[in-house]
């Protein structure tokens, strides 16, 4: 009973993962065009629902489609494979797959926390799998780490 009117007394939009949102109430995400050389159909729209998501669920901001306290916007700028290490002289024995995203934050009511940063993330795998039978849990376990370094930067200012 106590923690329970410790919880309902507490004011001024602190969050449980540490963030601070100050006075804002409502957060605006715009759409993340893809705008790397290697474009999967699915990136943007689940790029875009990944920040929506945990902003909702870690702090007590509500979405809005129209001017808000705080915007999040941005665009995926690579989404790409690359050789990590050799098995020999011409062989590849694991890869790398990262994607990064360019993030625009805006705080309408503390404009000292803006920023306009490039987040980046990054999976190796053994190369004798097949990239498109791994791609999408990949992608997600990056996604979900890019989501939470925003969030970090943008309420917990880390």
């Amino acid at each position: 009973m106590i923690l329970s009117v410790l919880f309902t007394s507490c004011k001024g939009g602190y969050s449980f993962t540490g963030g601070n949102v100050g006075e804002a109430k409502s957060l605006q995400v715009s759409f993340f065009d893809n705008n790397a050389q290697i474009v999967n159909p699915e990136m943007s729209q689940l790029v875009t629902e990944s920040i929506k998501d945990i902003f909702v669920q870690q702090s007590s901001l509500e979405l809005s489609d129209g001017p808000s306290d705080m915007s999040v916007s941005g665009s995926i700028q690579e989404y790409s494979l690359k050789p990590q290490a050799a098995r020999g002289a011409s062989e590849v024995s694991q890869m790398r797959f990262s994607i990064s995203l360019q993030v625009d934050f805006e705080n309408i009511l503390e404009s000292k926390n803006n920023f306009n940063q490039r987040f980046s993330r990054s999976r190796d795998y053994n190369a004798d799998l097949n990239f498109s039978d791994i791609e999408n849990e990949l992608a997600e376990e990056i996604i979900k780490e890019l989501t939470e370094d925003i969030l970090n930067r943008a309420i917990a200012n880390w």
